[in-house]
């Protein structure tokens, strides 16, 4: 019924009529090394002959461009060619580009302009994929969301449809990075995992984002504390004509996003999102009720001609209260999520500024920012706030960051190098019953510290045999005032080298090799025993390392054609090992809450390795696919360091298929099929048949013994999305329907156990067989998820 509702909706607004509008472009061209204008500029649509100069100051214009997306690809007199980031036009509305060009090795060389070019940075020739605005914008199952939108991409793992962790190569979700205009921003999704990188909804607004580059590998000298990726998204900088209006209001959430000038030098964007998901998760019946609520800012002033400065900002609130009225009415798995989930209360932000100096032989970077996380939850028991709490965590972590860069575009080799500093505080409160030894306990301590960071880098670029060679190779060293080992740089020395050579002018050899380091978590760094002691703060705790290999191939057949096969090969060193558990705890990043808080010691190993095979077809006849097949392997020691255990993302097989059209009259049609081999997991410990050690926990224990030994069938899932634009006289109106699991696939998970009789209360536990009242009898739920859920959003812009 709610599914012929949604159509019903849609085809009755899909009567609105619209006027035919054509957009325009705006931008300017400038000098990578001095900001100065460049003028007599060619500047091309990709994949058409539809051409502009720029003028004297840079300046150029695209007027009557049909509405769609477009990249714009640059080039002039003494200057290497440049395909701009993806641009959106819609009718009736302007967009603007800046656009930078690097002086060329050979001054005086004809200019010679390709109608589609796929140019690869040179410090990281693979193992990097751009992803535009279209992408982010329409595609299907993602709703807008930027970590969704990369889970589609070779090489990243799926743990959990409804969450957005990033497993990256057979990587930890704590391994991966991000970047905002340059700035760090160590949470990006709301519900974040503290310790790791996991959510649930992405914080970032995809109104701001102008590109977004994802390195599985190859990571450049200066993006450190990265073993798995890096994602380093570019904003836009607000509108320079006038001040615009947008309001989106999907399926969760709603937002209000303003931009525009500031006088002649400066822009800005701002915006606002509230979410209404507890009333939808309330009417359907689920045992959580979330909230979200997050802000976004960037405001850029150029100063002059040789600098200039930008300001960011954003931030969230999470509320996850529990819908106790299903304790009567609700089935017995929402009975069983009831027992154990806590109520989670968070809120995070970052803020920083982003000076930027163009000195004439080279620019200067600086970066000043300050980032903080406030992670709460607690459980009272039987969820009755007369009662005492079961458990109760209450988190703060902030950093303030500085760091600067130099960069030497044009000596005989491209130079850059730099420096940061890093202050850290973390307090920690806690109190959590467990199970030890056969009787109940609690861990009960109070923490707090401050940490002094450092980290430098350096990375050199040229090319040889008429550049048909290009090398690169960075190094990056950090430490840590924690203990003598993490203080020490040479322990966190980075070497990475990488190389690719044209073997003709469609085919490419790439390949990287480097060394890796990563901090260990702050819940690590504070944990306390019971007894006060910071049990962690020794020299057996260490930076994790990883050594990793790359080699791929890139062939462009023709033009809007590409395809790449890389495989790889990661070697990791001193992974934290849980010293209760004996087991890496590389897999325990993919619930919510926090990871690490525990005892530590970093004797664990690991390995991940595996093929990636891409095919990119991009705007032939209007439209766009892609398929990826991910194979891989993903492994971790326990305590001794020598037995290999599977990771629980350790699917083997990973597959997408994406494909977008665009259809006549502003309409635009979307898929995405996603295959995902069966998840290992874990068979319950024996312990889980005492009455007392499942009261902590209203939950099973694992067997760590036989840990990720069983495995689950596979899962897949088909996602479609159906995009209409009007375009009237002063506004933009854009309309959606997004169905996600269209055919309604069952994805079966771990067995859920309950201790309860069937249809019976809380306190009609099974019997122990053999009499044993300490014990008691264990039963399985069905637990099968997947659902049909279709959509509508609405997208206005004025």
């Amino acid at each position: 019924m709610k599914e012929k509702l949604y159509l019903l909706l849609l085809f009755i607004v899909l009567q609105i009529p619209a006027f035919a509008q054509k957009g325009t472009i705006k931008g300017r061209v400038f000098n990578e090394k001095t900001n100065q204008p460049l003028e007599f500029a060619n500047i091309l649509i990709q994949g058409t002959l539809i051409g502009s100069t720029s003028d004297l100051d840079g300046n150029f214009i695209f007027a009557g461009i049909d509405p769609g997306f477009v990249r714009l690809v640059v080039s002039t007199l003494g200057f290497e060619t440049n395909v701009s980031a993806e641009i959106q036009v819609q009718g009736n509305q302007t967009a603007f580009i800046d656009i930078s060009l690097k002086e060329s090795a050979v001054a005086l060389q004809e200019v010679t302009v390709r109608q589609n070019l796929n140019l690869k940075r040179i410090e990281s020739p693979l193992s990097v994929l751009n992803i535009g605005v279209q992408e982010i914008e329409k595609s299907a199952g993602a709703n807008r969301d930027v970590s969704k939108v990369v889970q589609s991409l070779p090489g990243v793992g799926v743990t959990d449809p409804n969450r957005n962790d990033l497993i990256v190569r057979g990587g930890g979700p704590s391994e991966n990075v991000f970047y905002l205009d340059g700035i760090e921003i160590p949470v990006i999704n709301h519900f974040a995992t503290q310790g790791s990188s996991g959510g649930s909804v992405g914080i970032i607004n995809p109104d701001f984002v102008r590109e977004i580059g994802f390195y599985t590998g190859a990571f450049p000298a200066n993006r450190g504390n990265a073993l798995s990726s890096v994602m380093d998204i570019k904003q836009k900088d607000g509108s320079k004509d006038r001040i615009h209006t947008k309001l989106s209001v999907g399926a969760s959430d709603a937002a209000l996003t303003l931009d525009g000038p500031i006088g002649k030098k400066s822009t800005f964007i701002v915006s606002a999102r509230q979410s209404y998901l507890q009333f939808l998760f309330k009417a359907i019946g689920l045992p959580f009720l979330p909230t979200y609520n997050d802000f976004q800012l960037k405001y850029k002033y150029k100063i002059d001609a040789k600098n200039e400065i930008s300001f960011i900002g954003i931030g969230a609130i999470d509320d996850l209260v529990l819908n106790t009225e299903l304790k009567s009415s609700g089935s017995e798995a929402q009975k069983y999520l009831l027992s154990y989930l806590p109520v989670y209360k968070q809120w995070n932000y970052t803020v920083g500024t982003v000076y930027k100096h163009f000195a004439g032989t080279h620019y200067d970077t600086w970066v000043l920012s300050r980032n903080m996380l406030r992670n709460t939850n607690f459980k009272y028991q039987d969820d009755d706030e007369s009662k005492p709490k079961t458990q109760d965590y209450s988190s703060d972590e902030a950093e303030n960051k500085l760091r600067f860069e130099r960069t030497y575009p044009d000596l005989p080799i491209k130079l850059s190098y730099g420096a940061g500093l890093k202050y850290s505080h973390y307090t920690n409160t806690t109190y959590r019953q467990l199970f030890i030894n056969n009787m109940v306990d609690s861990l009960n301590y109070k923490t707090k510290i401050n940490l002094f960071g450092y980290q430098a880098f350096v990375q050199a670029s040229d090319e040889y045999l008429e550049d048909r060679l290009r090398v690169s190779l960075g190094i990056n060293f950090a430490g840590l005032d924690y203990n003598n080992n993490m203080r020490n740089p040479l322990n966190q020395f980075s070497p990475r080298l990488s190389a690719s050579y044209s073997l003709s002018e469609k085919l490419d050899l790439n390949g990287n090799i480097g060394r890796y380091s990563l901090q260990p978590a702050y819940t690590t760094l504070g944990f306390k025993n019971s007894a006060g002691d910071f049990v962690n703060k020794n020299e057996n705790l260490r930076y994790t390392i990883s050594n990793q290999a790359i080699v791929g191939f890139e062939y462009r057949p023709m033009n809007k054609v590409k395809m790449t096969i890389e495989g790889f090969y990661k070697q990791y060193e001193n992974y934290p090992v849980s010293v209760a558990d004996g087991l890496s705890i590389a897999s325990k990043g993919t619930n919510f809450g926090q990871v690490g808080d525990e005892e530590i010691v970093s004797i664990g190993k690991g390995r991940a390795y595996g093929v990636e095979f891409l095919a990119k077809v991009m705007e032939m006849r209007n439209l766009n696919v892609t398929a990826t097949y991910t194979y891989f392997r993903s492994e971790f020691t326990d305590s001794t360091g020598v037995n290999y255990f599977r990771s629980s993302w350790d699917t083997r097989h990973l597959v997408n298929l994406i494909a977008s059209y665009k259809l006549p009259k502003n309409w635009n049609v979307a898929i995405r099929w996603r295959f995902v081999g069966g998840a290992p997991y874990t068979p319950i410990d024996s312990i889980s048949y005492i009455r007392a050690a499942w009261n902590v926990t209203n939950q099973p224990y694992s067997d760590y013994k036989k840990f990720n030994t069983l495995s689950l069938p596979n899962s897949h899932q088909l996602d479609m999305r159906i995009d209409k634009e009007f375009y009237f006289k002063k506004w933009v109106l854009n309309l959606y329907t997004d169905i996600q699991n269209v055919y309604n696939f069952k994805t079966q998970s771990a067995p859920i156990y309950t201790n309860l009789i069937e249809n019976g209360g809380p306190e009609n536990v099974i019997p122990d067989p053999n009499g044993d009242d300490t014990k008691q009898g264990l039963r399985t739920i069905e637990s099968f998820g997947g659902t049909i859920l279709p959509t509508i959003g609405i997208i206005i812009k004025i």
